[in-house]
């Protein structure tokens, strides 16, 4: 048997299965609550292996150990932040996310900025950040299908698109839950089968410094990772799936040094180079290596279904956003029937899906741990600070809400755009091939050292000089009163009395 022929078995058995979870989830996905967010009926053991399933993406397994092979310890510092985030995300938003949300962030926003401007600027934000990670994974499904079975990586990446978008309206967050499962199983399998120098100068100094910023802090702004602690039914499960998840993630990443460093040593880096100049198909060569082609393949198809897995969620994450904020309570005011809801949130998935195939087509030589740290970083200035200020900060108003998530999205997406990854001049040190050859305005390959400061620079300046205050718009009914919104964060606890009056039984009358 050929290695082609091999290579095409364990791939069509990996879209076998996958298509399968997806027949089996789309008999489950008759409602809006399903499709969003699986119902609120997933376990917390299930929802752990997801979430590992939904973060372990093409950046983790193709874009790390590309880095390491390539760059040495430095491309070590990804997987650092990618883990740590999770302490972040454990500490200060698991459980207030579930207890203020229901299917999207702007949900959780909006529980206590009650307006249409903060939920169409969160929905905004949710999009252009799942677009930048959708990008990175498409880039690393075009050199890895093209890898496997010799496809052109424009063709490859379609054929992914196409792929994707059949499973969300089909199968919705259901599918996607089962899909990251199985994928976070195979892909730790595989990694455990599988199983230059650091930065110098003031320059690569503040870009390490800027990369981990993004890194830790931008996993609590993720979109597809929010939305799935809106897949338990409560915040004591999302607390144990979180706790999960860090275990499962942390095992993965332990092994990306072996990974980065092996393929080093028994591929070569030219060789990886050769191949893909991002070093993205380091991990899949590894394994042709060790094991021939068998195992080249099999290796091959656990990163096809790491790439289906994370995509499948960012799908599901954009096209909420924009059917169930933006259609349904922008433009309808909540009015939109759940037929309509249903249908808006499908034809806005494939919508989203050939956006995110035109984007990603023309960037195939750039690292996916690079492009998904980009998104890291966006998510970081434009989600993060708004989400703790919103649990954390009294005073905190609706104008402060909205600029700084503007300022944080504008900025971030401003200075990449003006960073050495799109523009190089002499002496460029971007990790990833620039596309056009001009000196870069903005030095540094992250802007989180500048855009996330901003992110919280917008919140505080909005709250004092803009608009209304808090009191002022607690008594407008704008905003709901924030010891209302901590209880909630807190407990979950959505109407103090009435909880109060179902806990306590009702004591027979004393006789006289």
């Amino acid at each position: 048997m050929s290695d082609q022929a091999i290579s095409i078995i364990f791939f069509v058995a990996i879209i076998a299965l996958t298509l399968g979870i997806t027949a089996w989830a789309s008999r489950r996905n008759v409602d809006t609550s399903h499709h969003y967010v699986a119902g609120g009926e997933i376990k917390g053991w299930q929802n752990g292996l997801a979430i590992s399933g939904d973060y372990l993406s093409a950046a983790s397994f193709l874009g790390i150990a590309g880095a390491i092979a390539l760059t040495g310890f430095s491309g070590f510092y990804l997987s650092i932040g990618f883990l740590v985030a999770y302490l972040v995300v454990l500490l200060l938003v698991a459980e207030p996310l579930r207890n203020l949300g229901k299917y999207t962030m702007a949900d959780m926003l909006t529980s206590r900025f009650n307006t249409s401007k903060v939920r169409s600027v969160a929905a905004l934000s949710t999009i252009t950040i799942s677009m930048f990670y959708m990008i990175a994974q498409l880039n690393g499904a075009g050199a890895l299908i093209g890898l496997l079975l010799g496809l052109p990586y424009a063709l490859s990446v379609v054929a992914i698109g196409i792929l994707m978008t059949v499973y969300i309206v089909a199968g919705g967050m259901i599918a996607t839950t089962w899909i990251q499962i199985v994928k976070a199983v195979l892909l730790i399998a595989g990694s455990e089968l599988l199983v230059p120098p650091a930065p110098s100068g003031l320059v690569a100094g503040l870009n390490l410094i800027s990369l981990n910023i993004a890194l830790v802090l931008g996993t609590a702004g993720l979109p597809h990772i929010l939305i799935r602690f809106l897949t338990v039914p409560d915040a004591k499960t999302a607390r144990s799936s979180i706790v999960t998840a860090t275990w499962i993630i942390g095992l993965f990443y332990l092994l990306t040094p072996i990974l980065g460093y092996g393929a080093a040593l028994f591929v070569g880096q030219d060789a990886i180079s050769e191949v893909n100049a991002a070093g993205n198909l380091a991990a899949p060569q590894l394994a042709e290596q060790l094991g021939g082609p068998v195992f080249f393949a099999f290796i091959s198809a656990v990163a096809f279904a790491t790439i289906v897995a994370v995509v499948a969620g960012l799908v599901v994450a954009a096209s909420s956003a924009f059917a169930h904020d933006f259609y349904t309570n922008v433009i309808r005011h909540g009015e939109a029937t759940e037929r309509e809801q249903f249908r808006a949130a499908r034809i806005t998935a494939v919508g989203i899906s050939v956006a995110a195939i035109v984007l990603a087509i023309p960037l195939g030589s750039l690292n996916v741990a690079f492009l998904v740290a980009l998104a890291f970083a966006v998510a970081a200035s434009a989600n993060v600070p708004v989400i703790l200020l919103t649990i954390f900060w009294k005073r905190f108003n609706t104008t402060g809400a909205i600029t700084g998530m503007l300022l944080g999205l504008i900025s971030a997406v401003v200075l990449v755009i003006l960073s050495p990854s799109v523009f190089t001049g002499p002496n460029p040190e971007p990790p990833a091939t620039p596309i056009i050859t001009i000196d870069p305005l903005f030095p540094l390959t992250s802007p989180a050292i500048i855009s996330v400061p901003l992110g919280f620079l917008g919140c505080y300046l909005g709250t004092l000089l803009g608009g209304r205050g808090a009191e002022r718009e607690r008594e407008q009914g704008i905003q709901r009163s924030y010891d209302e919104i901590r209880v909630r964060s807190l407990t979950g606890i959505t109407d103090i009395e009435q909880e109060i009056r179902e806990a306590t039984p009702e004591q027979e009358p004393r006789p006289t």
